[in-house]
């Protein structure tokens, strides 16, 4: 993992916790495995403790480690370093990516309640007029009573924002090529194509994975059937939607957003999505941030000490899984 992923975690006291169930190498820092400083430990090791930053697992990385049965990543997706080398090794993976689910759900319920106070609107109005507002008429379209939230991607996250919704007068729309009728049933949600969820909603909450399918799948065309005031809130990955397109919606004032993620990751300094009074711009906050951490370090901790004791991992990832997930 990076240096200052290692450093949080010692701050939340997670290394303490993952030493109660592993023989753990806790100074080593891994940063590249071709170090030849952690060629010793790498030979002996057999679970990895991975985390954001870790280098790819490629066959060359692998072969430095004869003993390895295990790869335990204390975050989400291992997209960025579990190579086919991987699953050719027979070597089990594990992620912590329902842990991470967790915030980013509590923070898209936060954001889908604003959405439908108009918050950024109204804090705007409230600023610039200084004084007692008509509130009836002025806040006549606002509320979150009946309103339409579709939720794109029945994933971790996705369901998880489907629980939290539950408690709330809204309608739940979703759509997701791998939900069938009878699990929307459980979950208490209408299944719908893509374009009817894009009219209906006046919240659509994207939660799908990053796949060549599913890159731009909200485009110029998708992203017109908009309606009129409906908020994009978008915390799974840039790719997903049209940057371009979105600033000209957004510019025209037709449609609000919440962005967490963008492409690139980092708007350049003169993007318009900096000074939009309709856009919400947050710098990837929604994952797992400070105390976060140790939740998923405790979830790495119960992995491996399901290992030691000769259990399946409770939060397996498998490489058909991995085709089609974040």
């Amino acid at each position: 993992m990076s240096r200052e992923t290692r450093d949080a975690l010692r701050h939340e006291g997670a290394v303490d916790r993952l030493r109660e169930v592993a023989d753990l190498a806790a100074d080593l820092l891994v940063t590249d495995f071709a170090d030849p400083a952690a060629a010793p430990a790498l030979a002996e090791a057999e679970v990895l403790l991975t985390h954001w930053g870790c280098p790819p697992l490629t066959g060359r990385a692998l072969t430095a480690m004869p003993r390895l049965r295990a790869v335990v990543h204390a975050a989400g997706s291992v997209k960025h370093h579990v190579t086919d080398a991987v699953w050719e090794r027979g070597i089990a993976v594990s992620s912590a990516a329902a842990a991470n689910a967790l915030p980013v759900a509590e923070y898209t319920l936060a954001v889908i309640l604003l959405a439908g106070k108009r918050v950024l609107d109204s804090a705007r109005a409230y600023r610039e007029r200084r004084g007692r507002y008509p509130l009836l008429p002025y806040f006549a379209g606002h509320g979150n009573y009946r309103r339409v939230v579709g939720v794109v991607g029945a994933s971790r996250t996705g369901r998880r924002v489907i629980e939290l919704l539950r408690p709330f007068d809204f309608t739940v729309l979703v759509h997701d090529p791998y939900l069938d009728a009878a699990d929307a049933a459980r979950l208490g949600v209408r299944r719908v194509p893509l374009d009817e969820l894009a009219r209906r909603s006046d919240v659509v909450t994207i939660h799908a994975p990053e796949l060549p399918e599913t890159r731009h799948l909200f485009d110029a065309r998708r992203l017109a059937l908009l309606s009129d005031g409906a908020t994009l809130v978008n915390t799974a990955r840039g790719s997903l939607v049209d940057t371009e397109a979105l600033v000209a919606q957004l510019a025209s004032g037709r449609i609000h957003a919440v962005l967490d993620v963008t492409e690139p990751d980092t708007p350049p300094a003169d993007s318009p999505l900096y000074r939009l009074p309709n856009v919400l711009l947050t710098p990837h906050i929604a994952g797992s941030l400070g105390g976060e951490l140790g939740r998923m370090a405790d979830h790495a901790a119960a992995e491996i000490s399901r290992y030691a004791r000769g259990r399946p991992f409770a939060h397996p990832v498998t490489a058909q899984e991995l085709a089609r997930t974040a």
